[in-house]
């Protein structure tokens, strides 16, 4: 079972070069939520938790990574 959530997890995460119109933040955060997925993930064995609070935080981090000034 958690080898088919971390095959999703990175084909997510190879069907990003389709988003050619998104802006670097916007990639930045969805990479950032990918990883953070299947870290969290492995980190807690499997969990669902874990993984959806590792995307959480890997998003927020990815979306704050060269945020452009106001």
């Amino acid at each position: 079972m958690q080898s088919i959530k971390i095959l999703a997890a990175i084909a997510a995460f190879l069907s990003l070069g389709a988003c050619s119109n998104m802006t670097q933040q916007d990639k930045n955060t969805a990479i950032g939520a990918a990883v953070g997925g299947v870290a969290g993930s492995v980190l807690t064995g499997g969990s669902t938790a874990g993984a959806v609070g590792g995307a959480a935080v890997g998003g927020v981090i990815g979306n704050q990574v060269n945020k452009p000034p106001r």
